[in-house]
Protein backbone atom coordinates (compact mmCIF):
# COMPACT_ATOMS: atom_id res chain seq x y z
CA UNK A 1 0.00 0.00 0.00
CA UNK A 2 1.71 3.30 -0.98
CA UNK A 3 2.44 5.34 2.18
CA UNK A 4 0.59 8.91 2.42
CA UNK A 5 2.31 11.80 1.26
CA UNK A 6 3.99 13.92 4.22
CA UNK A 7 4.65 17.40 4.14
CA UNK A 8 6.32 19.48 6.76
CA UNK A 9 5.67 22.91 8.09
CA UNK A 10 9.84 23.25 9.32
CA UNK A 11 9.40 26.45 11.57
CA UNK A 12 11.83 25.21 13.65
CA UNK A 13 14.58 25.30 11.62
CA UNK A 14 13.99 28.47 9.09
CA UNK A 15 10.49 27.70 7.95
CA UNK A 16 9.30 26.77 4.84
CA UNK A 17 10.17 28.89 1.33
CA UNK A 18 9.60 32.10 0.75
CA UNK A 19 7.98 33.31 -2.28
CA UNK A 20 11.05 35.01 -4.43
CA UNK A 21 8.96 38.70 -4.82
CA UNK A 22 9.12 38.45 -1.06
CA UNK A 23 12.48 39.19 -0.42
CA UNK A 24 15.45 39.91 -2.17
CA UNK A 25 19.29 38.25 -1.55
CA UNK A 26 20.40 42.27 -1.40
CA UNK A 27 18.12 42.49 1.82
CA UNK A 28 19.12 39.42 3.80
CA UNK A 29 20.91 39.66 6.71
CA UNK A 30 23.46 37.73 7.91
CA UNK A 31 24.22 36.37 11.10
CA UNK A 32 27.33 38.06 12.58
CA UNK A 33 30.48 36.43 13.55
CA UNK A 34 29.80 36.51 16.72
CA UNK A 35 26.79 34.29 17.05
CA UNK A 36 28.14 31.51 14.52
CA UNK A 37 30.45 28.61 14.34
CA UNK A 38 32.28 28.67 11.04
CA UNK A 39 34.90 26.64 9.45
CA UNK A 40 36.93 27.27 6.45
CA UNK A 41 37.71 25.33 2.99
CA UNK A 42 40.78 25.83 1.30
CA UNK A 43 39.28 25.67 -2.63
CA UNK A 44 40.97 23.82 -5.49
CA UNK A 45 43.68 25.28 -7.88
CA UNK A 46 41.50 28.35 -9.63
CA UNK A 47 39.65 27.88 -12.63
CA UNK A 48 37.93 30.18 -14.84
CA UNK A 49 33.88 30.00 -14.54
CA UNK A 50 31.81 28.97 -17.02
CA UNK A 51 28.72 30.67 -17.95
CA UNK A 52 26.53 27.71 -16.56
CA UNK A 53 28.89 28.09 -12.97
CA UNK A 54 28.22 31.75 -13.11
CA UNK A 55 24.22 31.39 -13.63
CA UNK A 56 23.78 28.28 -13.29
CA UNK A 57 20.04 27.30 -12.30
CA UNK A 58 19.18 26.69 -8.64
CA UNK A 59 19.34 22.81 -7.19
CA UNK A 60 16.54 21.99 -5.99
CA UNK A 61 16.29 19.95 -2.55
CA UNK A 62 14.94 16.30 -2.84
CA UNK A 63 12.28 15.45 -0.53
CA UNK A 64 12.74 15.14 3.27
CA UNK A 65 10.82 14.90 6.01
CA UNK A 66 12.96 17.86 7.76
CA UNK A 67 15.50 19.71 7.02
CA UNK A 68 17.36 23.48 7.79
CA UNK A 69 15.81 26.58 6.36
CA UNK A 70 17.55 29.58 6.04
CA UNK A 71 15.28 32.56 5.51
CA UNK A 72 17.24 34.22 2.72
CA UNK A 73 18.87 30.45 1.25
CA UNK A 74 19.57 30.72 -2.73
CA UNK A 75 20.94 27.08 -2.55
CA UNK A 76 20.27 23.46 -1.45
CA UNK A 77 22.23 20.39 -0.80
CA UNK A 78 21.31 17.10 0.67
CA UNK A 79 23.21 16.28 3.77
CA UNK A 80 23.41 13.25 5.87
CA UNK A 81 19.34 12.45 4.24
CA UNK A 82 18.69 15.78 5.47
CA UNK A 83 17.99 19.19 3.16
CA UNK A 84 19.68 21.99 3.98
CA UNK A 85 18.80 25.14 2.29
CA UNK A 86 21.43 27.65 2.92
CA UNK A 87 22.22 31.17 1.60
CA UNK A 88 25.83 31.53 -0.59
CA UNK A 89 27.46 34.45 -1.14
CA UNK A 90 30.66 35.64 -2.98
CA UNK A 91 33.39 37.52 -1.26
CA UNK A 92 36.80 38.42 -0.98
CA UNK A 93 38.12 35.91 0.69
CA UNK A 94 40.57 33.20 -0.03
CA UNK A 95 38.57 30.23 1.06
CA UNK A 96 35.27 28.54 1.36
CA UNK A 97 33.71 29.66 4.58
CA UNK A 98 30.75 27.76 6.33
CA UNK A 99 28.99 30.01 8.76
CA UNK A 100 26.63 28.11 11.00
CA UNK A 101 24.63 30.61 12.76
CA UNK A 102 20.63 31.25 14.17
CA UNK A 103 19.64 31.49 10.96
CA UNK A 104 21.07 28.81 9.50
CA UNK A 105 23.80 27.97 7.04
CA UNK A 106 25.93 30.51 5.04
CA UNK A 107 28.35 29.79 2.68
CA UNK A 108 30.80 32.11 1.26
CA UNK A 109 33.47 31.80 -1.59
CA UNK A 110 35.62 33.78 -3.78
CA UNK A 111 34.77 34.66 -7.15
CA UNK A 112 36.72 32.63 -9.32
CA UNK A 113 35.53 29.76 -7.70
CA UNK A 114 32.86 27.65 -9.86
CA UNK A 115 29.82 26.74 -8.09
CA UNK A 116 30.37 23.17 -8.79
CA UNK A 117 33.36 23.21 -5.99
CA UNK A 118 31.25 25.20 -3.53
CA UNK A 119 28.95 22.19 -3.77
CA UNK A 120 31.09 19.83 -3.35
CA UNK A 121 32.81 21.67 -0.52
CA UNK A 122 29.51 21.63 1.43
CA UNK A 123 29.33 18.01 0.30
CA UNK A 124 32.79 17.51 2.15
CA UNK A 125 31.73 19.25 5.26
CA UNK A 126 28.64 18.21 5.60
CA UNK A 127 28.47 15.99 8.70
CA UNK A 128 30.10 19.08 10.42
CA UNK A 129 27.11 21.51 9.08
CA UNK A 130 24.52 19.28 10.45
CA UNK A 131 26.29 18.71 13.89
CA UNK A 132 26.49 22.21 14.15
CA UNK A 133 23.13 23.11 12.81
CA UNK A 134 21.30 20.17 15.33
CA UNK A 135 23.40 21.65 17.86
CA UNK A 136 22.20 25.45 17.63
CA UNK A 137 18.43 23.69 17.93
CA UNK A 138 18.74 22.06 20.74
CA UNK A 139 20.64 24.84 22.75
CA UNK A 140 17.56 27.43 21.94
CA UNK A 141 15.42 24.78 22.94
CA UNK A 142 17.14 23.84 26.18
CA UNK A 143 17.32 27.42 27.13
CA UNK A 144 13.79 28.17 26.35
CA UNK A 145 12.84 25.04 28.69
CA UNK A 146 15.43 26.15 31.45
CA UNK A 147 13.96 29.76 31.56
CA UNK A 148 10.50 28.57 32.91
CA UNK A 149 10.71 27.83 36.49
CA UNK A 150 8.62 25.11 37.25
CA UNK A 151 7.46 26.13 41.04
CA UNK A 152 4.37 27.01 42.51
CA UNK A 153 3.98 31.09 41.52
CA UNK A 154 5.72 30.68 38.13
CA UNK A 155 4.94 32.14 35.01
CA UNK A 156 4.30 30.20 31.97
CA UNK A 157 3.82 31.72 28.72
CA UNK A 158 0.29 31.00 27.30
CA UNK A 159 -1.02 32.27 24.34
CA UNK A 160 0.78 34.75 24.10
CA UNK A 161 0.77 36.17 27.72
CA UNK A 162 1.30 34.31 30.84
CA UNK A 163 0.08 32.25 33.60
CA UNK A 164 0.68 32.11 36.90
CA UNK A 165 1.70 27.77 37.87
CA UNK A 166 -0.96 26.86 41.11
CA UNK A 167 0.10 23.81 42.68
CA UNK A 168 -1.85 21.43 44.79
CA UNK A 169 -0.90 18.94 46.76
CA UNK A 170 -2.80 15.57 46.93
CA UNK A 171 -4.51 15.95 50.36
CA UNK A 172 -4.13 19.70 51.35
CA UNK A 173 -7.60 20.27 49.97
CA UNK A 174 -6.32 23.83 48.90
CA UNK A 175 -5.02 25.63 45.87
CA UNK A 176 -2.71 28.28 45.66
CA UNK A 177 -3.42 31.18 43.72
CA UNK A 178 -7.53 31.16 44.62
CA UNK A 179 -7.44 34.83 44.41
CA UNK A 180 -6.69 34.82 41.01
CA UNK A 181 -9.08 34.85 38.05
CA UNK A 182 -9.21 31.02 36.46
CA UNK A 183 -8.25 32.49 33.06
CA UNK A 184 -5.46 33.64 35.02
CA UNK A 185 -4.15 30.10 36.64
CA UNK A 186 -2.47 26.75 35.54
CA UNK A 187 -3.46 24.24 37.93
CA UNK A 188 -1.57 21.19 38.94
CA UNK A 189 -2.48 18.46 41.00
CA UNK A 190 0.96 16.59 42.45
CA UNK A 191 1.86 13.87 45.18
CA UNK A 192 3.05 15.54 48.11
CA UNK A 193 7.29 17.23 48.00
CA UNK A 194 7.00 16.69 44.42
CA UNK A 195 10.06 17.24 42.82
CA UNK A 196 10.46 19.99 39.94
CA UNK A 197 9.92 17.12 37.37
CA UNK A 198 6.73 15.91 38.50
CA UNK A 199 5.47 19.58 38.60
CA UNK A 200 6.79 20.24 34.93
CA UNK A 201 5.27 17.29 33.77
CA UNK A 202 1.54 17.58 35.53
CA UNK A 203 1.52 20.89 34.34
CA UNK A 204 2.99 19.93 30.68
CA UNK A 205 -0.60 17.21 30.72
CA UNK A 206 -2.14 20.40 31.18
CA UNK A 207 -1.01 22.67 28.64
CA UNK A 208 -1.29 19.61 25.76
CA UNK A 209 -4.97 18.80 26.88
CA UNK A 210 -5.64 23.09 26.14
CA UNK A 211 -3.39 22.76 23.10
CA UNK A 212 -5.69 19.75 21.45
CA UNK A 213 -8.70 21.76 22.56
CA UNK A 214 -7.70 24.58 20.65
CA UNK A 215 -6.21 23.35 18.02
CA UNK A 216 -9.32 20.80 16.77
CA UNK A 217 -11.71 24.46 17.05
CA UNK A 218 -9.45 26.22 14.85
CA UNK A 219 -9.06 23.02 12.09
CA UNK A 220 -12.75 22.78 12.48
CA UNK A 221 -13.21 26.97 11.38
CA UNK A 222 -10.87 27.34 9.13
CA UNK A 223 -11.11 23.86 7.08
CA UNK A 224 -14.62 24.70 5.82
CA UNK A 225 -13.19 28.19 4.15
CA UNK A 226 -10.33 26.40 2.36
CA UNK A 227 -12.49 23.65 1.33
CA UNK A 228 -10.37 20.76 2.40
CA UNK A 229 -11.35 18.08 4.76
CA UNK A 230 -8.55 16.90 7.95
CA UNK A 231 -9.18 13.52 8.94
CA UNK A 232 -7.19 12.89 12.40
CA UNK A 233 -5.04 15.20 14.37
CA UNK A 234 -2.12 14.24 16.93
CA UNK A 235 0.14 16.93 18.76
CA UNK A 236 4.07 16.52 18.31
CA UNK A 237 6.75 17.42 20.86
CA UNK A 238 9.17 17.85 17.69
CA UNK A 239 11.94 20.16 18.63
CA UNK A 240 12.66 21.02 14.70
CA UNK A 241 9.23 21.72 13.36
CA UNK A 242 5.82 23.16 14.48
CA UNK A 243 3.55 21.17 11.90
CA UNK A 244 3.36 18.42 8.99
CA UNK A 245 0.39 17.46 6.94
CA UNK A 246 0.05 14.25 5.04
CA UNK A 247 -2.23 14.33 2.11
CA UNK A 248 -4.51 11.02 4.16
CA UNK A 249 -5.80 14.37 5.88
CA UNK A 250 -3.48 13.45 9.30
CA UNK A 251 -2.52 16.94 10.81
CA UNK A 252 0.84 16.89 13.69
CA UNK A 253 0.64 20.15 15.29
CA UNK A 254 3.10 20.71 17.99
CA UNK A 255 2.10 21.75 21.64
CA UNK A 256 4.22 24.04 22.51
CA UNK A 257 2.40 26.81 19.81
CA UNK A 258 0.09 27.32 22.75
CA UNK A 259 2.58 29.44 24.23
CA UNK A 260 2.11 31.61 21.16
CA UNK A 261 -0.41 34.25 20.46
CA UNK A 262 -3.51 32.89 18.46
CA UNK A 263 -2.60 34.91 15.18
CA UNK A 264 0.32 33.18 15.32
CA UNK A 265 -1.51 28.91 15.92
CA UNK A 266 -3.84 30.26 13.38
CA UNK A 267 -1.49 30.58 10.73
CA UNK A 268 0.42 27.08 11.35
CA UNK A 269 -3.08 25.98 11.12
CA UNK A 270 -3.78 27.87 7.60
CA UNK A 271 -0.64 26.65 6.65
CA UNK A 272 -1.11 22.91 6.98
CA UNK A 273 -4.66 22.69 5.98
CA UNK A 274 -3.36 24.66 2.88
CA UNK A 275 -1.30 21.22 2.37
CA UNK A 276 -4.56 19.20 1.80
CA UNK A 277 -4.66 21.26 -1.50
CA UNK A 278 -0.80 21.95 -2.39
CA UNK A 279 1.52 19.62 -1.13
CA UNK A 280 4.34 21.75 -1.76
CA UNK A 281 5.43 25.58 -1.17
CA UNK A 282 4.95 26.68 -4.51
CA UNK A 283 2.79 30.47 -5.11
CA UNK A 284 0.03 28.54 -5.50
CA UNK A 285 0.27 27.23 -2.24
CA UNK A 286 0.54 31.08 -1.10
CA UNK A 287 -2.38 31.95 -3.05
CA UNK A 288 -4.25 29.30 -0.65
CA UNK A 289 -2.68 30.26 2.39
CA UNK A 290 -3.88 34.40 1.25
CA UNK A 291 -7.00 33.16 0.60
CA UNK A 292 -8.17 32.88 4.30
CA UNK A 293 -5.05 34.84 5.69
CA UNK A 294 -4.25 37.98 3.87
CA UNK A 295 -2.06 38.95 6.46
CA UNK A 296 0.08 35.68 6.51
CA UNK A 297 3.13 37.67 6.04
CA UNK A 298 3.45 39.37 8.92
CA UNK A 299 2.02 36.31 11.01
CA UNK A 300 4.77 34.18 9.23
CA UNK A 301 7.31 36.91 10.52
CA UNK A 302 6.11 37.21 14.13
CA UNK A 303 6.45 33.36 14.57
CA UNK A 304 9.77 33.46 13.42
CA UNK A 305 10.55 35.50 16.48
CA UNK A 306 9.14 33.58 18.90
CA UNK A 307 11.26 32.56 21.48
CA UNK A 308 9.72 28.44 21.52
CA UNK A 309 12.97 26.43 21.08
CA UNK A 310 14.24 28.96 18.71
CA UNK A 311 15.66 32.22 18.17
CA UNK A 312 13.93 33.28 15.17
CA UNK A 313 11.38 31.92 13.98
Amino acid sequence: MRAPLQFVLDFFTGGDPVQPSTMSPSTAKVPPAADVQSVATTPQAAKPPSSGDAQGALPQPKTSLWGFTHPAANRHAQLQGITVSFRFERSRRKSIGFLVGADGLVVRAPNWVPLREVDAAVQEKGRWIVAKLQQFKERQTEQFQKAIEWRHGAEVPFLGRTVQLCVLERGVGRVHGQDLAPEQVLPVTVPPCASVTQVRDAAQVWLKKQAKALFEQRLHHFAPLLGVRWQKLSLSSASTRWGSARNDGHIRLNWRLIHLPISQIDYVVVHELAHLREMNHSPRFWETVGEVMPDYAERRKALRQAPVGLKED
